[in-house]
């Protein structure tokens, strides 16, 4: 029996070739940076020698890169705008042979589909060039034109077809510092070839050719100059060449660290432990070495094509590669007999003092040959001798170390804590009838019918995240300032980020200027921290902030303060005497949230005596 068929529309159909472009544009385009990498690797496939990057408002404006390599004829200009389109892959075997940073052949229609593209290319061999300009995936215009060999491509306004996705983009700070690690990444592999970035007109990397130690020191800071080892470890498997940092670089942050394959950066937690265990007590635990690393190895060994970003790939044999890699590192740390060294660089403004810069008087070596101490250290027996004229002299001494032993190493900072929330709270609070200390992590208060187990170190860090809150808004933090700054010298990476923190490090008491170059002058801090160990304090807030939890809710400003009241609490194991218990309780609890941290972790636990006794079937 036939039935006839109802006029109902078909559901499935093709999407437009532009919708199409977009989406796929997703995978390879996500930010300014991506198109970075993209364009960097096309210049470097071309044979360029000289390849210059030039940003507009953090690339959301602008990202041009422009190379003297083999550039394009016409028809090659247009095509390699086509999905799928590549000069580097002919059949299924060219595959496990790739050596070249592009292949898939996406890079330029994924841009072309979120962006408008104008590209200048010509060859050695044409009288002329091309110009073609391309937007929403749709030529706009194809001329030819007088331009110089090589290629010249530039994305504007990228997103502007996808205000969604724009939207979605993180600040300028943020976006340039992503900038900054693939202009790093592609310039480090190819240390024999001109590098340059220019941001918003202003020059931010002039790289000239050299070795990869030179290129090390022009991306990562003079301060390599004299702390990197050489890495060599050839075998008919793989070859590995190379720099590592000496101990004293390693860096509670995982900025300088960069390992590449077939010159193609990666991240491999697999073979960063590799090189880490292999400075077993050589640096602190929770460091983490500085490295520059080749691996070369025959591409049907690894497979590259895992991730459209390429920077994830599978060997075919993991362990072996760990092995070679932890053996050739330990073997140049052996070779080069690491060791602590002392440096016995003396400060400029040390270098200006009366005391190093001028002549000793002959006036001033008598005085000084009859002071007690200099016949305590050249007169026999005179070590431990005292002069009985001068024992008035012992008093200020006396008084100063006991001051010193008398005062808990965390009782000002209790205390301007407590002034602070005193100013709010009621006159008649609360104050718990008997408190003390369990197994140095907790803090057991009995009020009248109730127990309150806190754990001490979530409470303080809640307390900490109550003040910065406040301070940001008042700007009321106290700064001391520093008898003698501090230097920092941070990866370019960590240097945008510190950039980007620093108005809101100042309205909690920081006092840090930029000196140029990833260094920084550190000239003041809160008057409640300590201001020893500054450096890896600031390198530890920095690698916090950077691996906080990835909520798009949370903005720099929250990363920061949830970071720092992390980093500055006080830790399990700390013992605390009865007034400085009191002073946390009395804090806490006039938070505005007491009982969780911003994070979600439980400050105290709260126990009726009723409680107590229903569990012991009273």
């Amino acid at each position: 029996m036939n039935v006839k068929s109802r006029n109902v529309p078909d559901k499935i159909h093709l999407l437009p070739d532009h919708i199409a472009n977009q989406i796929a544009a997703g995978e390879v385009i996500q930010r300014p940076a991506s198109a970075v990498k993209e364009l960097l690797e096309n210049a470097v496939d071309a044979g360029a020698t000289r390849i210059e990057l030039i940003i507009q408002d953090a690339g959301k404006q602008l990202v041009q890169v422009v190379d003297n390599g083999s550039g394009m004829s016409a028809p090659d200009a247009r095509m390699a705008f086509e999905r799928h389109a590549t000069s580097k892959i002919s059949n299924i075997d060219d595959l496990f042979r790739i050596k070249t940073m592009g292949f898939r052949g996406e890079a330029l229609a994924s841009i072309a589909a979120v962006a408008q593209v104008e590209l200048k290319t010509k060859r050695a061999e044409d009288s002329s060039g091309t110009f073609i300009e391309i937007e929403n995936s749709q030529v706009q215009k194809q001329e030819p034109a007088a331009v110089p060999e090589g290629t010249s491509i530039a994305m504007k306004n990228l997103f502007f077809n996808v205000p969604a996705r724009r939207n979605f983009l993180k600040s300028n700070a943020a976006e340039m510092r992503n900038i900054i690690d693939e202009f790093i990444r592609v310039s480090m592999a190819y240390p024999d070839r001109f590098f340059s970035l220019t941001a918003n007109g202003q020059k931010q990397f002039h790289l000239d050719p050299g070795t990869l130690k030179q290129r090390i020191i022009q991306l990562l800071g003079n301060h390599y100059q004299t702390k990197l080892v050489s890495v060599t470890q050839n075998t008919d498997y793989l070859n590995i060449s190379g720099f590592i940092g000496k101990p004293e670089t390693a860096k509670k942050t995982r900025g300088d660290q960069y390992l590449f394959v077939n010159n193609r950066f990666i991240k491999s937690a697999y073979l960063h432990h590799a090189i880490s265990s292999s400075f077993q007590e050589l640096i602190p635990e929770e460091s983490h070495p500085s490295y520059v690393l080749f691996l070369e190895l025959d591409p049907a060994q690894i497979d590259i094509n895992v991730h459209p970003t390429k920077q994830e790939i599978k060997f075919e044999d993991e362990k072996i590669i760990y092995a070679f890699v932890q053996a050739a590192v330990k073997h140049g740390l052996a070779q080069f007999n690491i060791t602590p060294t002392l440096d016995f660089e003396l400060d400029a403004d040390i270098q200006r003092l009366d005391a190093v810069s001028k002549p000793f008087s002959d006036q001033q070596k008598a005085a000084a040959a009859a002071s007690t101490i200099y016949r305590s250290f050249t007169e026999k027996n005179a070590a431990h001798k005292i002069d009985p004229s001068n024992k008035a002299g012992l008093s200020s001494w006396t008084s100063f170390f006991e001051a010193g032993i008398s005062t808990p190493a965390t009782t000002n900072n209790f205390q301007s804590l407590l002034d602070e929330a005193t100013k709010e709270r009621k006159e008649d609070a609360e104050a718990p009838v008997k408190i003390m200390q369990l197994f140095d992590k907790f803090i057991l208060a009995e009020y009248a019918d109730t127990a309150f187990l806190i754990h001490q170190q979530n409470a303080h860090e809640n307390i900490l995240y109550h003040r910065f809150q406040h301070q940001l808004i008042a700007e009321s933090a106290a700064s001391q300032q520093s008898l003698f700054p501090v230097t920092l010298h941070l990866s370019p990476g960590d240097a945008s980020l510190l950039l980007e923190l620093i108005p809101d490090l100042q309205k909690l008491g920081y006092t840090i200027e930029d000196f140029g170059g990833g260094s920084f002058i550190v000239r003041g801090t809160p008057t409640d921290i300590s201001e020893k160990d500054l450096t890896s304090s600031i390198e530890l807030l920095l690698e916090q902030v950077k691996h906080s939890p990835t909520d798009l809710s949370l903005n720099q400003r929250e990363k920061l303060i949830r970071s720092l009241a992390k980093q500055q609490s006080i830790k399990a194991g700390e013992i605390l005497s009865e007034e400085e218990m009191r002073n946390i309780i009395a804090v806490l609890f006039h938070c505005a949230h007491p009982q969780h941290t911003a994070g979600g972790k439980v400050t105290y636990i709260e126990i009726k005596e009723e409680e107590w006794l229903v569990r012991f079937g009273k």
